[in-house]
């Protein structure tokens, strides 16, 4: 007995330390402190682990119940981060949404081996773009091909959604008249449209920022789509990665994986500072939609949660979980807003189309 309570007290200062850091995570860059963002990222687990040792020391009527109890207490307001108790605000009624979609389509499933396959991938999700029927989308992860194609995506979208005005930034592959990067579709005109550009872009990177000033009901709303920087684990690196997967397959994963994070979290950190400095500047009230492959406990999370609402933290119910990749990463998708902005029926795509969900939300004026 002696030597499992030893155990135990060396199991739960281990805990106990880990949480702290994982609480620290969202405010410290990660180029203070390279290892701080892995904490974060295994938080839920901490947080889990860290309950079921305070329920053992609690049943063996132990005084090692108080500090784990004071560490998972401590880190309460970062605990909602994960659950929302949102709700609809009694202030939109009678007024009218403009509702916005953000999501991450992994190229339509292009690269699937099969051509058939990538098809169907396609047009299902193309069903659920239908079914939904948004004002705006925001896509990350887009891919179109100049004409001619096979595989048509812009063309067909704009056609079938009756969209009124597109934005798209992105990376051209001239051999194959090839584009990937992130795109805005709306069914209302588009006044204003631009970029912020990230310092931290390599050759190989198509990660973006652009915004666009929709014209909604006589007044003015700033859209951002973001997508922070990847750790380009598949599709994400387009033809490159399969150009080399063979290379690649005599890695080590873990090694590579964990080189990778190592080099995507200060870029992601520099890049939302960048955006969150952008958006500081806008005339218009604001909404950001994207893929920041990141957290709710991070430092690019953090960013835009200072001056910003999170949409599903505001009027969602529940865990949101939104990756559906071979990485456990939960609610890497969000849709911010201004305060001078309302959010009601925030959703969470059902359908497993591609390795994200698509969210959804409505946006309202408070004025």
């Amino acid at each position: 007995m002696r030597n499992f309570l030893i155990f135990l007290k060396v199991i739960s200062v281990f805990l106990i330390s880990s949480l702290l850091l994982a609480y620290l995570s969202p405010f410290i860059h990660p180029k203070t402190i390279f290892f701080i963002p892995f904490f974060g990222l295994i938080y839920p687990i901490l947080l889990t682990l860290n309950i079921l040792i305070l329920i053992v020391w609690i049943v063996l009527k132990s005084k090692w119940a108080f500090p784990v109890m004071a560490t998972v207490l401590i880190g309460f307001p970062l605990h909602f981060r994960l659950y929302a108790f949102g709700s609809n605000s009694s202030e939109i009624e009678n007024k009218k949404a403009l509702t916005i979609m953000s999501y991450n389509v992994r190229l339509f499933d292009v690269y699937n081996p099969s051509m058939n396959q990538a098809i169907k991938s396609r047009d299902k999700i193309f069903d659920f773009l239908i079914k939904e029927d948004v004002d705006v989308m925001c896509f990350q992860e887009f891919y179109h091909q100049d004409k001619p194609t096979w595989f048509k995506t812009k063309d067909s979208l704009i056609e079938v959604l009756n969209i009124v005005d597109y934005h798209f930034r992105g990376a051209h592959s001239k051999r194959h008249r090839k584009n990937f990067g992130i795109s805005i579709l709306s069914q209302y005109p588009m006044i204003g449209k631009g970029q912020v550009a990230f310092d931290s872009q390599s050759k190989n990177d198509c990660n973006y920022c652009i915004y666009a000033d929709i014209l909604f009901n006589n007044d003015t709303v700033r859209i951002y789509n973001v997508h922070l920087q990847s750790i380009k684990i598949g599709y994400e690196m387009g033809e490159e990665y399969y150009e080399n997967k063979s290379r690649n397959s005599f890695e080590s994963l873990f090694q590579t994986v964990f080189n990778k994070l190592i080099d995507a979290y200060p870029k992601r950190a520099d890049q939302a500072i960048r955006v969150v400095n952008h958006i500081s500047k806008s005339p218009y009230p604001v909404v950001v939609c994207g893929d920041f492959n990141d957290t709710p406990l991070s430092y690019s999370y953090n960013q835009f949660n200072h001056n910003l609402i999170d949409a599903f933290r505001n009027c969602s119910k529940g865990i949101g979980s939104t990756y559906l990749g071979k990485i456990p990463a939960g609610r890497i998708d969000y849709i911010f807003h201004s305060e001078d902005l309302l959010s009601s029926n925030f959703k969470i795509q059902k359908e497993k189309l591609s390795d994200h969900k698509a969210i959804i939300c409505d946006i309202f004026q408070k004025k």
